[in-house]
This record gives structure tokens, sequence and C-alpha cells, in this order.
């Protein structure tokens, strides 16, 4: 049904959680995808025992170049982008499934309903705490709490974790590497998916996750992703959210521009941070020999013979 997507960090405790949950809460098969960016802590040894298909870097490469990396192993027609910090309750797949029927053809992000333990002030968010970690996660709990909740679906706002036709992800070309390690780089994608016409963003009510949140992030040197979506776009991340994105909710189709005009102060932050140093800088600084950490497999491994003219 879907190849799910997950980059991982030496984060093994919580890997195992998340496929686990995806292998006992899910109601339909699914290709489960990793990355492994370094797995110096038993992770790199842990997947190939468990035989899940897999790629792998010698460092952390960040977000966006491991989830493309993995991605080209996808062969179901859904590609799904999931945290190694995720945790997936009965039904989450399903209700996946029973809103792209009511879809239909047309383009679409969807995205879960999210549960997490501490208040982080995204309103977006269910808050409830079920712990911070696998020492002591209360799954149990976790399960009947989701189980009596009644949130509905919402349009017009985009959380995790991420799910896109095939078709979809390799029109856009997946996530942007100037954005590593990683932040920003959902709300470029999103802005990647509006340019070819994608104005269904979901959450689905009935797909809900626990995420025990910001494993990864709270380890990682941080780009400027604002300043870089910015920079690139032209708007700012709130000016394309709350001016364009969640206006799908409610706009009669075709009546949203389909390249997002900057309001003024958008105009005006591009025009400051110009005089700034320039966005990629954060590659350099995160990690200033990217290439050594990637590992290139391709190779001309069959004779080449020129084909025989036919005059």
């Amino acid at each position: 049904m879907f190849s799910i997507l997950i980059p991982t960090w030496n984060n093994l405790p919580y890997l195992k959680l998340c496929v686990d949950s995806i292998r006992r809460h899910s109601a339909f098969e699914h290709e489960i995808l990793v990355h492994v960016n370094d797995g110096s802590d038993g992770t790199l040894d842990w997947v190939r025992e468990q035989g899940i298909r897999h790629t792998w870097s010698k460092g952390n490469v960040g977000v966006c170049l491991a989830v493309n990396d993995v991605a080209r192993l996808a062969s179901h027609e859904w590609v799904l982008f999931m945290n190694d910090d995720m945790f997936c309750t009965p039904g989450w797949d399903s209700a996946f499934v029973d809103a792209l029927r009511e879809i239909g053809e047309a383009p679409a992000y969807l995205a879960s309903q999210i549960i997490e333990p501490t208040d982080t002030g995204n309103s977006l968010v269910t808050v409830a705490h079920f712990g911070t970690g696998p020492a002591d996660f209360n799954e149990a709990g976790l399960l009947e709490f989701a189980a009596k909740m009644n949130t509905a679906d919402r349009n017009g706002i985009a959380l995790q974790p991420t799910l896109v036709s095939r078709e979809l992800w390799l029109r856009v070309g997946g996530y942007s590497i100037e954005f590593g390690p990683g932040m920003s780089s959902d709300d470029d994608f999103l802005m990647k998916l509006w340019l070819v016409g994608c104005r269904t963003f979901r959450s689905v009510g009935k797909s809900r996750i626990y995420h025990f949140g910001c494993r990864t992030t709270g380890r990682i040197r941080r780009n400027r992703g604002g300043r870089e979506f910015l920079m690139k776009w032209g708007v700012t991340q709130r000016d394309f959210k709350y001016n364009y994105m969640a206006r799908t909710a409610d706009a009669a189709p075709g009546t949203l521009p389909n390249v997002p005009r900057p309001n003024f102060v958008s105009r005006l932050k591009r025009v400051i941070y110009a005089f700034g140093l320039y966005p990629t800088q954060d590659l350099e600084a995160w990690e200033p020999d990217l290439p050594a950490q990637l590992q290139h497999t391709a190779s001309l491994t069959q004779s080449a013979t020129p084909r025989q003219s036919s005059r």
C-alpha cells in the first residue's frame, strides 16, 4: 500500500518502537524503508538483521538527503515520510485510505492527527502525556486514549507524517537539499507541491500518531530555514501558510494564484536578508565535507556495446 520512508540517526530504541507499531497496528501491508545516518549505535546491524531495505551514509547527512536517498527504493504508488520517533495507533493507515478514496485523483498532501507529550504551543497538536521515550512509554494508555478521540479532518493545514503519491513526490523532486540538515524543508516541500497544483492539504482526524518529539533536531546545528525559504521563494513561511495554504480550506477552486505573490512584509524582509550571508552557508557550517559522508554505488556494470549502424 504505502512506501514508508524513515530517516534515522543513532536513535535505535525509538526506531524499533516505530517499526513495531507499523507492523502491529497497520490494516494494510506496507513497505518499510529506512535511511541509516551513521548507525554506529547498532541501527545498521539491526535493520540488516530485520531484513529492512535501507540506504546508509557514513555520517548524518540530514533529513533532506536521507529521505531522498531512501525514496529511490520506493516501489508503491503512495509515499509516506515518517519520523523515527513516531508511534502509529490502530487505524492510522485505513483512515488515510478512506480519505484518498474520497479525494479521488486530485493531487493531495495528507497528514495525521499528532499526539505529543508536551505542550509546544502548536494548537494543531493534541497534548497528552504517555511518555517521552521508550523507557517510560505507556502504550496501553495511549491506545485507550487514541481510540476515544473524536478529531475531525481539517483542511488547509500540514502536519506529519507526510503522505503524497509517488508521482507527486517525483514531480517536485522530493526534499530540497539546500535546506539541510532540515529546518523549513517541510514548508519548502509544500511550496513545491503548490506550484504543481496541489490544493488539498489535510490532517486526517482518524489517523492518530504519537510523536515523542525532537529526538534528532535537538542534536544538530540548525540551519536558518526561515531565511532560506524567503530568499528562495520571495515570501515568508507565515505569508505562504496563512495567505495561501490555509485559504484552501474554504476558497473556491481556481481563485487562488498558482504562484504566491509576496506581501509587503515579505518584500521588506527579503531586502533586509539580502545584505546578510548567503543562505547555503548553513550547509558548510553544519557539515563542511558532506560528500565524504555519502555512499555512491552507481556504476556501469554491464558491457556497453555500441549499436551497429543500420546503413
